[in-house]
């Protein structure tokens, strides 16, 4: 495959030359086509219409390929057929009861990161970034794992920001508390992140300590501020469908203050890490700690009144009943399901849910329909079967920016990806820069983008619509991906795909072709860019293993950076 091959695929649409867009061939048309929906700051409060969210019994192969890659890394030309024979539900159910494997934290002492005469294990990366690629490229649970990384881009917590020794085992805990509770209820999930000790970290929780006269020292508010504003209620009070609720000049109304801040960070005050030996002798104590939850040292806590979002804890109550009061304060509050219920939507489906479909989904948050409030089995069903991500020919209007990351995990299942020593070194430095994501190395508390990123100087812009994921869209981006993927696609890296399926097709190109389309693009390739990339491969002799090895290749890269696979649809 030529460079002016992939310049043609990804050119199809007129752009500025210095815009990413152009880069990625879209247009801001192209881009409305990607992004579309409801607005974020309309402020509709009709009732939305009950909708027809039975399973489908028989999903066309497309609609199996597009709910596979809305719920995990895409499917096999095997798992599209099956999922169009059994319904998504099934699907859904099995993946519900699917054991959670094994951990990073087992993984990690079986590769030996717990040596700690090994600088690099209590100082450095000490295999954390093998162990993730391990899990998510291995995981047979591949929901869980999907809905574990989804709930990492909101309680962010990045590697970049714990800046002690074992942080491998710190980070690696925090991810099993994303994989335990992704699936549990979202209260535990809330109370399991903040009390886990690279949180506590990560935004100064762990160590906070009351009011003292003498120094001046108030308690920090790191915490008491993110856990309201990116975790749970938002900035802005909403309506149940995820608008903005105004005053009576039409202003969004805030959802707290500073003296709730205040208030709020004086709950968190007392914890530490963890006290405790490992009982095993595998792991030096101080990575046995990181995966145990803080610890309150009642003496350290603030024992003043407190005053937050209209709730007041009475002086002298006890700190583990103060928290247990502040986070149920924070699970009940109004703002929660729609805040919530929005960013998980914008990470399997699409950039603009409507409001109707937000209210559907955040209803489902609220009651199970047994009572039962924060049950996420029911929310990431709801996510996903509701009619809006399953309508059969979406409009221009639906989908998002595929996120980089994603797309490396796609390829990998897709082609049964495996590491070709154990050690799943797929290239940290590549990985991190050329991607320019990877999971839990956000650059801040505020994720790799920001759910309410709007590109500048677009009709994005002009039509109130949003587009998070090109946030991180830029030409070093682009062309990093491309190039990473070119080097991955030929298993020239320590990972190896299983391409026999493919192999057995690629003397037809055509054939070979539609096969990409539906197991990556779920279809969505335009009849052009089939032929494009038909023709393009064609060229390619096939007349020895190698050449339909380069075709196979060739194909999958043409396939993934079109503009036809990069929007998921």
């Amino acid at each position: 495959m030529t460079a002016a091959t992939i310049v043609e695929l990804e050119t199809q649409h007129t752009a500025s030359e210095a815009s990413p867009l152009a880069v990625l061939g879209l247009s801001g048309t192209a881009l409305l086509t990607a992004c579309g929906g409801g607005g974020e700051g309309s402020t509709s409060t009709t009732p939305p219409a009950a909708p027809d969210n039975s399973p489908a019994n028989n999903l066309a192969l497309t609609d199996a390929a597009r709910f596979l890659r809305q719920a995990s890394w895409g499917g096999t030309s095997q798992e599209i057929k099956d999922l169009a024979s059994t319904g998504p539900q099934i699907w859904l159910n099995g993946q519900f009861n699917a054991p959670q494997g094994q951990t990073l934290t087992r993984w990690l002492i079986e590769k030996g990161f717990n040596d700690a005469s090994t600088s690099n294990n209590v100082n450095g990366d000490g295999g954390w970034v093998q162990a993730i690629w391990w899990k998510l490229f291995s995981a047979t649970d591949l929901f869980r794992q999907r809905a574990a990384l989804a709930l990492s881009e909101l309680f962010v917590v990045s590697q970049l920001g714990l800046p002690f020794s074992w942080r491998n085992f710190a980070i690696a805990n925090y991810w099993e508390i994303l994989e335990t509770n992704s699936l549990g209820n979202f209260r535990t999930l809330l109370e399991s992140v903040t009390l886990s000790s690279a949180m506590g970290t990560y935004l100064n929780m762990k160590g906070n300590q009351k009011y003292d006269a003498k120094t001046g020292r108030s308690p920090d508010e790191n915490y008491a501020r993110e856990v309201m504003q990116l975790f749970t209620i938002g900035l802005y009070q909403l309506n149940i469908d995820g608008t903005l609720q105004l005053d009576s000049q039409g202003n969004p109304i805030e959802s707290y203050d500073n003296l709730d801040t205040q208030g709020l960070a004086r709950v968190f005050t007392g914890w530490n890490t963890a006290t405790g030996t490992d009982a095993s002798g595998e792991l030096a104590n101080a990575a046995y700690r990181h995966g145990l939850p803080m610890m309150l040292n009642a003496n350290l806590h603030s024992p003043e009144e407190k005053k937050f979002l209209g709730v007041t804890i009475p002086a002298g109550t006890p700190g583990v009943e103060s928290l247990k009061i502040a986070l149920d304060t924070l699970f009940n509050h109004n703002n929660t399901a729609p805040f919530i219920s929005k960013q998980l939507i914008q990470r399997l489906v699409t950039s603009n849910p409507s409001p109707a479909y937000v209210a559907r989904v955040a209803n489902i948050f609220v009651n199970n329909g047994k009572g039962v409030r924060g049950d996420m089995k029911a929310v990431w069903s709801a996510i996903l079967m509701d009619t809006e991500a399953r309508q059969v020919n979406p409009p221009p209007s639906f989908g998002k920016l595929s996120e980089p990351m994603v797309r490396l995990l796609q390829w990998g299942h897709t082609f049964h990806a495996t590491s070709t020593d154990g050690a799943w070194t797929l290239g940290y430095t590549d990985a991190d820069t050329s991607l320019g994501q990877m999971p839990m190395r956000s650059p801040s508390v505020f994720n790799f983008f920001r759910p309410g990123y709007v590109p500048p100087n677009t009709q994005v812009a002009s039509q109130n619509l949003v587009a998070p994921e090109f946030q991180i869209l830029t030409e070093p981006t682009v062309v990093g991906y491309v190039n990473y993927m070119a080097g991955t696609v030929n298993s020239a890296r320590n990972i190896k795909a299983d391409y026999t399926t493919e192999k057995a097709l690629a003397t037809n190109p055509a054939a070979l072709v539609s096969h990409l389309n539906l197991c990556l693009a779920s279809g969505a390739l335009t009849p052009a860019n089939q032929s494009l990339i038909v023709n393009a491969i064609t060229s390619i002799s096939a007349t020895t293993e190698t050449g339909l090895l380069n075709r196979i290749y060739a194909a999958v890269l043409m396939v993934m950076s079109s503009t036809d696979y990069l929007i998921q649809r």
